[in-house]
């Protein structure tokens, strides 16, 4: 596959040029693929893990698959400064991985000397339903509309919680607000066996209720609007699930 990369400021001077044409590279690459390709044929452009990816005018995800000819521009952190991880959790972060979860590493990557309470949810695929047997489950997402629509969930869950605008709440000398959230939702694409985890919901707060509250608001709205189809693996054949079920 061939991509072409646009770089700007800082990064355009550690590569001495604003664009490079890179070839060779794997199928069905996505950004954060795309990042490490780079960092290992430009180790000049150093880490890129805090840099956005975006194609046209649209700002996407790292795990936005990549198709070839596409122009990626890379755009570093502004004048402003780029968001802490801190400030990302609290507006809410949600990833497709076509890798197994870790729903410890998600836990932990919530939690927050702050927070008095972590609650995380786990979907597992179990063995059978409706009467059938049930080998695996089979998940396609449409990427470009999942992470807007998961944006405005994480929106919709802040207000019913209390948290409102996460970047214009009071925050304390730690960078965390007295009421914040700290939300992360994580769901399988492709293929997931019998007893893998299909979706995680990790959410840490101050306060057991409100990350109880969030945690089943996410899951439950994730479930009835994220656009990401399953389709059930039986001995059968398979069926997608919602369509004549």
């Amino acid at each position: 596959m061939k991509l072409t990369v646009q770089l700007f400021a800082g990064l355009r001077e550690r590569a001495g040029c604003g664009q490079l044409e890179l070839a060779d590279l794997p199928d069905a690459l996505d950004l954060g693929g795309l990042k490490a390709e780079l960092e290992e044929r430009h180790p000049d452009l150093g880490s890129l893990a805090h840099v956005a990816g975006v194609i046209d005018t649209e700002y996407i995800p790292d795990a936005t698959v990549l198709r070839d000819g596409l122009t990626v521009s890379l755009l570093p952190p502004v004048s402003g400064g780029a968001p802490g991880a801190d400030e990302i959790l609290a507006r809410g972060v949600f990833e497709l991985s076509a890798e197994p979860l870790d729903p410890e590493a998600l836990r932990r990557r919530v939690a927050h000397a702050s927070c008095g309470a972590v609650v995380v949810f786990c979907g597992d695929v179990r063995d059978h339903n409706l009467g059938r047997d049930v080998e695996r489950l089979e998940y396609e997402a449409f990427e470009r509309m999942a992470g807007p629509e998961m944006e405005r969930i994480f929106a919709a869950c802040r207000e019913r919680c209390g948290a409102g605008d996460a970047a214009a709440d009071e925050v304390s000398g730690d960078g965390v607000g007295e009421h914040a959230l700290r939300l992360l939702c994580a769901h399988r694409t492709g293929p997931v066996a019998v007893g893998e985890t299909s979706v995680v919901v990790a959410v840490a707060s101050p306060h057991r209720d409100a990350a109880f509250v969030a945690a089943r608001f996410l899951i439950d709205e994730l479930k009835r609007s994220l656009p990401v189809w399953k389709k059930e693996i039986t001995v059968d054949g398979g069926q997608w699930i919602g369509e004549g079920a």
